[in-house]
């Protein structure tokens, strides 16, 4: 059972009391990332998330993370193109510990210029590191690939230049316009007294800013493009952009249902037809992402440039196979069996339950109850699955990124335009 409340500065507070655990997962949520930012200061929300672990008024960095693992906790955060979320998990005795920390933390940061250019070497050895990893780096090219225009195809690391630029004036600017009570939510999971944990947040929480902030997002359509970035490396790893859901669409699950039997695991139509039944990949699958009034479906692969040709023409064969035949009526029951399954699963773990009560009611204003979700999953039927194969890939492979050695031999572009 969740419950809601709103602290007089306008602060959200959503919360799940689950007796028979020893654990409290605590979250603050911010409705602000990579889609919020412009050419010039991208890259600055996941820099401010790396800040804020920097030292208070009262505590060092070391301090911050001495003051969480020396209780047993854990302390994180992460920053995506609509939110950034900062974290702990601790045994419940020492909750009052974990909201004293992120309080102070986002509260009262110092930010001072030295912490923030020694941090920029940090986030640029995280960008190198990103480079590094071409699995990565195809799925944001694909991102760049569909939405070259629009905030929403920038990378959440932003890049070299613009993390040149950063100074504690903007910093703190950024902070102020965006750090709002409008935009924030606080989730806590696990054993608490619900009085004294709301007691303990608006006591901690009082002084958060409350400037209101406005914010409206544009809605591009996905651009027919293919990007290709050369790297000296054994495969090539090719991420391939369909049309998606938005988030807040309840036919998302009908879209996972489909995933599951398309390209979501090992018993999928991908995986069994590439790796299993060719040998041409190790790594397959497809995945939907979701935003707040847009989304795409994306398929990834990592394989000899040799068979590139062919996995291109097996992918755009099933692709063909789907929108012609559908799936069965057996394969739909399955995956809606295997969709109830990892969902339950899931909410085995506080952390999962409080990053899923945490987004939900952030970024669409409401939380559905375990029982709401299975019940539209069991809903899902065979029309809507056709209905979404429909939606989805009727028009094919819209977007596309390839990282490795590409060459024009290879013709990418030629295969997937």
């Amino acid at each position: 059972m969740y419950t809601k409340d709103t602290l007089d500065n306008r602060i959200r507070v959503v919360t799940e009391y689950i007796p028979y655990v020893n654990s409290v997962s605590v979250g603050v949520w911010i409705a602000n990332g990579s889609r919020d930012e412009n050419l010039i200061n991208n890259g600055i929300s996941h820099f401010i998330e790396h800040m804020m672990f920097k030292g208070t008024d009262k505590r060092s960095a070391k301090d911050i993370a001495e003051s969480i693992e020396e209780i047993g906790g854990q302390i994180n955060a992460f920053t995506g193109k609509e939110s950034t979320c900062y974290y702990v998990k601790v045994l419940d005795s020492h909750l009052d510990i974990a909201i004293d920390v992120l309080s102070d933390m986002l509260l009262n940061s110092i930010m001072n210029d030295s912490d923030i250019e020694r941090e920029k070497g940090v986030i640029l050895e995280e960008i190198n590191m990103y480079e590094d990893s071409p699995e990565d780096l195809s799925t944001d090219l694909l991102s760049k690939a569909m939405w070259p225009d629009s905030s929403v195809g920038y990378p959440i690391l932003g890049n070299q230049d613009t993390l040149k630029s950063f100074d504690s004036r903007i910093i703190k600017e950024y902070i102020n316009n965006n750090y709002v009570a409008d935009n924030t939510v606080i989730s806590i999971v696990g054993n608490f007294d619900i009085n004294k944990v709301m007691s303990l947040i608006s006591e901690k929480f009082a002084e958060w800013n409350v400037t209101k902030r406005d914010v409206s997002y544009d809605a591009p359509e996905i651009k027919k493009s293919v990007l290709t970035k050369y790297k000296d490396i054994e495969q090539v790893h090719l991420s391939l952009g369909l049309k998606g859901l938005e988030m807040g669409n309840d036919d998302v699950y009908t879209l996972l249902a489909i995933n599951n039997i398309f390209g979501g695991g090992t018993s999928s139509r991908l995986f069994q037809k590439i790796r299993e039944e060719k040998g041409y990949a190790y790594s397959i699958y497809s995945y939907p992402s979701s935003y707040r009034n847009i989304g795409y479906f994306s398929i990834y692969v990592g394989m000899n440039p040799s068979y590139v040709k062919d996995v291109i023409s097996l992918i755009q064969d099933e692709i063909e196979e789907i929108k012609v035949k559908g799936v069965s009526e057996t394969e739909l029951k399955k995956s809606k069996e295997q969709l109830k399954g990892n969902y339950i699963l899931g909410l085995e773990s506080t952390s999962n339950r409080m990053f899923g009560i945490g987004k939900s009611e952030l970024l669409l204003g409401k939380i559905n109850e375990p029982k709401e979700i299975l019940d539209k999953i069991d809903a899902i039927t065979h029309e809507d699955a056709k209905r979404i194969i429909k939606t989805v890939f009727e028009n094919g492979i819209i977007s596309s990124a390839a990282v490795g050695k590409i060459d024009k031999k290879m013709n990418i572009e030629g295969l997937l335009l």
